[in-house]
């Protein structure tokens, strides 16, 4: 009763009106009042970014901030974390092509839209990496690699939270996403980047066919997920990866095997 309760009560809000409007006020003057709010409201630490507070013009230029240089050391070898944000699961995914988030089983295939390239990574690994609103939401690629296929999928998006997960409809295989493979030394690897609810904005500011490791690859309008899907045999977790840790951009993720 409470799943579907509260799928109807995102179905009602989740349109493009809403959506329309979020983004609209985020990027009005208006809402830069709101920063100092929005900074104590999620305890955001203003160390690392680049310029000061009072430098924003609206609350959705602070939201996709960028970073002051050299506030995110790289990990030398290996793949590294894309975002900061939180480990919600990394493991293996089963060989009928399905994964486990907070418990509900994902089809790797709905996911992708492809059943040929879900059964490629079958008995591969995979993690989710969540961004809250508090997180730096630029997007950086985990490794060096050629642009293989990039698209889109999906419309309306599901909080992808914790409730979210919990109760959503298939917010992370039903969600606006955006998925790009890329081919790498060790293997090919699969980054799914997830809207959020409201604002299923996710913008590219490298639109070439080759990404470099640490290399911005574009952004989040508003809090989201990023799920990593690897190619079996390829790459091996690092011993930090763990359930419920937080992580940041650069750090270790994964090593080639």
């Amino acid at each position: 009763m409470k799943k579907k309760l509260y799928q109807y009560t995102i179905e009602l809000t989740n349109g493009p009106l809403t959506s329309n409007l979020l983004q609209r006020f985020a990027r009005s003057a208006g809402s830069r009042a709101l920063i100092p709010n929005y900074v104590r409201t999620y305890k955001i630490t203003l160390d690392d970014i680049e310029g000061d507070i009072e430098s924003f013009p609206t609350l959705h230029d602070f939201f996709i901030r960028k970073l002051r240089p050299g506030s995110r050391p790289q990990a030398g070898a290996g793949l590294i974390s894309p975002v900061d944000g939180k480990v919600e699961i990394a493991g293996k995914i089963h060989a009928d092509s399905r994964f486990i988030v907070k418990g509900q089983e994902y089809s790797l295939a709905e996911l992708l839209g492809s059943e040929e390239l879900a059964e490629r990574y079958a008995n591969g690994d995979y993690a989710v990496l969540y961004l809250s609103p508090a997180n730096y939401h630029r997007i950086h690629s985990p490794v060096d690699g050629s642009v293989r296929r990039q698209f889109v999928l999906g419309k309306k998006s599901y909080p992808v939270n914790q409730s979210g997960l919990l109760y959503g409809k298939s917010p992370i295989s039903g969600n606006y996403r955006l998925i790009t493979e890329l081919e790498t030394a060790a293997g090919n690897v699969l980054m799914v980047k997830v809207g959020a609810m409201f604002v299923n904005s996710i913008e590219l500011t490298n639109t070439s066919d080759s990404w470099k490791k640490g290399g911005e690859v574009g952004y989040f309008s508003f809090g989201s997920t990023v799920v990593l899907f690897f190619e079996p045999d390829c790459f091996r977790f690092t011993d930090n990866i763990m359930a419920g840790e937080p992580i940041k951009v650069g750090e270790a993720l994964a090593n080639m095997l």
